[in-house]
């Protein structure tokens, strides 16, 4: 999807509310991707991602921006805790993590796509496969053989025989045991025990022709699909439209001449320099560089700085961007505007239990500024308020929906002054409470 930066702030405005300085950053960021893979070979090779930090405090859209942005062009994605990954020697997981996770992504993209396009040919194997199973049980003695087989045919493809049992063989899935071998190339037992034991050994199972058609499909599909040339895709996705977001990257940033956990958090930082700056990493399915991959990191910053970080990571990441507090206006919008609204979210569940659920105006402004109040003066936790406070705020309406039948419920400023109110007070309350 060739995008302009334009667009495709315009694409993440459907979803996330404001803070339009990082949309800009991460829209241009994209772009370059788009413009350097039109570029020769030779020149492509010389231009590294601009990497970028996203600096806020919680629930003002850093991971949400991140996730939009790459689901938007299709690419491969993965999201890591930078306070998981320890230096080497304390417990944790190892910064090679984060690319074979990023590849099994990919690779899982690359197999639905794949399996798409062979969809309707597996669709016709597989019923072909079931018809004759059941057509000696189906078809009618005396009857006129074409047309009964292509009444039977009819009806199995529509779903009418997807209770009856058959019994098919089912392939056994060995348990795969990973490893990792010297150079943390990694290992899968279970595939060597498959090599000494003999492959592809299967067991007879009773299943449902719902079920069937699931296994079938699965089987077929893979008989149908190159492995191998899905994992090369793969690979090359990882690697020229891969994107990593570094959460809590400030929970590792270090302060001058300090002591203790620290240097811990130091070596954290170096581990990850080797990925950020370009290397190489072997996975199960193949070496995979990590030179194009783009990285965007993220943290509230409260106690340390950007600048806290080692010199040698602040450069991978030129790109810094502050997001904003939310408003009781960006509240509001939220409520009202991304087409995964909290507001339609709610309605829509409560639709299940036939509960025509409604707002009006001045309870949706009344929520925002609670939100807006409470972040203020307890810990600000950005738009999942909303979350704590609509869940209190429906809380009675929520439990008391049956689903016995079709009523309609509005939620005015009155009622979420009444239902907020005793919460509020304790709240306060224990400003002065020691």
């Amino acid at each position: 999807m060739n995008l302009t930066p334009k667009q495709i702030v315009e694409e993440l405005d459907k979803y996330i509310i404001g803070q339009e300085e990082a949309k800009k950053a991460v829209a241009v960021a994209l772009r370059n991707r788009y413009r350097r893979s039109q570029l020769s070979a030779q020149e492509r090779e010389e231009i590294m991602p601009k990497n970028i930090i996203l600096k806020g405090p919680t629930g003002v859209g850093k991971t949400e921006i991140a996730r939009r942005l790459a689901k938007l062009v299709n690419a491969p994605f993965v999201k890591i805790e930078a306070t998981k990954f320890t230096e080497v020697g304390y417990v944790g997981r190892d910064c090679e993590s984060m690319i074979r996770d990023l590849v099994e992504v990919a690779v899982r993209m690359v197999k639905n796509e794949k399996i798409k396009s062979v969809q309707q040919k597996v669709q016709n194997i597989v019923n072909q496969k079931l018809f004759d199973m059941v057509y000696p049980n189906k078809k009618i003695e005396g009857a006129d053989e074409h047309l009964d087989r292509q009444r039977i045919m009819a009806e199995l493809e529509q779903g009418n025989y997807d209770a009856d049992f058959v019994e098919i063989d089912v392939p056994e899935q060995p348990k795969n045991i990973e490893v990792l071998a010297t150079g943390n190339a990694e290992i899968s037992l279970g595939n060597i025990f498959d090599g000494m034991f003999g492959q592809n050994r299967k067991k007879r199972k009773k299943v449902t022709i719902k079920d069937a058609k699931d296994i079938l499909s699965e089987e077929e599909s893979n008989k149908l699909l190159d492995l191998d040339s899905v994992n090369s895709e793969a690979i090359e996705r990882v690697e020229q439209e891969g994107m990593i977001f570094i959460d809590e990257i400030d929970k590792i940033a270090s302060k001058e001449n300090s002591k203790g956990p620290d240097v811990s958090r130091e070596g954290v930082q170096r581990d990850l320099l080797p990925f950020v700056e370009g290397t190489s990493v072997t996975t199960k399915y193949g070496t995979v560089k990590t030179d194009y991959i783009l990285f965007m990191a993220a943290g509230a910053f409260h106690v340390s700085k950007v600048d806290d970080l080692i010199p040698e990571l602040q450069g991978r990441f030129p790109i810094r961007v502050e997001l904003n507090n939310l408003t009781k206006d960006d509240f509001y919008r939220i409520l009202t505007e991304p087409k995964n609204a909290t507001i339609k979210q709610y309605q829509s569940l409560l639709k299940v239990d036939k509960v025509d659920l409604k707002f009006t105006e001045d309870a949706l402004w009344e929520i925002a500024e609670l939100a807006e109040k409470q972040n203020l003066t307890s810990e600000n936790i950005g738009a999942r308020r909303l979350n704590t406070i609509l869940e209190k705020v429906l809380e009675d309406i929520n439990f008391n929906a049956s689903g016995d039948e079709n009523r309609e419920v509005v939620v005015d400023k009155a009622f979420v002054e009444e239902t907020m109110s005793k919460l509020i007070k304790s709240n306060d309350l224990t400003k002065y409470i020691l």
